[in-house]
């Protein structure tokens, strides 16, 4: 799909090459081994970029795990074979991000259809993944769990007295002494050479 569109350059070239930085292999190998495991599909799980769009990009390998996973937005039509239509792949991938939104995945952590189908943020692909697992329970890492504290009414109004940064300060380096449309003096007026 993405071979139809010219190449990027200028601010979208950096833009790309920005999100492309963030891209972690070790991670995208970690998350293709855990979506092999419960996709029941067999798979290369190279975590390089390439490998990760030819694994994912039609969305089949996808739609079969979130199945497997226990989601029911996923057609059974729909996995019958690989699609070979570009919107057909696209309605898939999107099955899947409702599958995956609809077992706790946040909405910071998922990604766009287009993201996949064009290579456009990867990263953001295996970071859904990644997330989905941890919510799961099923990913060699735990989602992190709720820490409350309870503060008693003696450092309640102790914490009220404390002026924080974000109200500014008088310290330090200030605009004093600025002098807008006159000549600036590296030495002072009255030391001239």
């Amino acid at each position: 799909m993405s071979s139809n569109r010219a190449a990027k350059s200028g601010l979208a070239l950096e833009a790309q090459n920005k999100l492309n930085s963030k891209y972690n292999e070790e991670l995208a190998h970690e998350v293709l081994e855990w979506v092999q495991r419960y996709s029941g599909e067999q798979f290369s799980t190279d975590g390089s970029m390439d490998n990760v769009y030819e694994v994912l990009s039609d969305g089949y390998v996808l739609g079969r795990m979130i199945t497997n996973l226990g989601s029911k937005k996923v057609p059974a039509n729909m996995l019958s074979k690989r699609q070979t239509m570009a919107f057909k792949k696209m309605d898939l991938i999107s099955k899947f991000i409702e599958g995956a939104k609809e077992m706790g995945v946040k909405a910071d952590d998922l990604f766009q259809t287009v993201d996949l189908t064009d290579k456009a943020n990867l990263g953001q692909v295996v970071t859904c993944l990644d997330s989905l697992g941890r919510k799961l329970g099923t990913s060699k890492v735990k989602e992190a769990a709720k820490n409350e504290r309870q503060f008693t009414q003696e450092q309640l109004e102790a914490g009220k007295n404390i002026i924080s940064l974000q109200y500014g300060s008088n310290q330090g380096a200030s605009q004093a002494g600025q002098n807008f449309g006159r000549q600036r003096h590296i030495v002072e007026p009255d030391q001239k050479q």
